[in-house]
């Protein structure tokens, strides 16, 4: 058997080659095209985004103008005087809805023995219920005890010590004390996320 080459030139195979370097160019024409629509896209959505901030700028200045045309119209006094008539409104609904009830209720369950309310005169101011309460008590201990369990109870704040105290004819001790009262129902209490109005 004869094992030489007589061709002039050698064969090879050649068709493999072919086949990587097919491949290999397929692979970097889709690279291509991927990276060519990716950056056409890309480009796309950046001129979108620069045409929106365009817009959105210009309509920024705008109402920029707007306001400050619409600054330049309100007169502060008719804003103080709307202010001042919100005011004296809510201070009317706080009224309205003050719960006496209520007050007398907690008044039963913090008043001691042997003590007594002779008047109870309540006032509001910026939204806060402050009472001016005459209480007739033995002695100095009862007013105390009273001013103590007022506090405890968390519907009063701020207990002011007896002011005015005095003795009346039977020996009693007349004082009047002034408290901050936080109703848990009515207009000032909703502002807090309070209960009902009984």
């Amino acid at each position: 058997m004869i094992r030489t080459n007589l061709s002039t030139r050698p064969f090879y195979n050649e068709r493999v080659v072919s086949i990587w370097l097919l491949a290999l160019l397929a692979v970097v024409v889709i690279a291509t095209v991927f990276n060519v629509t990716r950056v056409l896209q890309y480009s796309r959505n950046d001129t979108e985004q620069g045409l929106a901030a365009s817009r959105d700028e210009a309509r920024a200045t705008e109402l920029r103008r707007s306001a400050a045309r619409v600054r330049t119209t309100v007169d502060p006094k008719q804003i103080a005087f709307a202010s001042q008539e919100a005011r004296q409104a809510n201070d009317l609904i706080d009224r309205r809805t003050f719960s006496w009830t209520e007050l007398f209720n907690r008044f039963e369950t913090t008043l001691p023995d042997e003590m007594r309310i002779t008047s109870v005169r309540p006032q509001i101011e910026r939204g806060q219920f402050q009472l001016s309460v005459t209480v007739v008590a033995r002695g100095v201990e009862d007013i105390s005890q009273f001013m103590d369990r007022l506090e405890k109870s968390g519907a009063f704040t701020k207990v002011g010590r007896a002011i005015d105290e005095h003795f009346n004819d039977q020996g009693q001790i007349i004082a009047n004390l002034d408290v901050e009262y936080v109703p848990m129902t009515g207009h000032v209490a909703g502002r807090t996320g309070a209960g009902v109005r009984r």
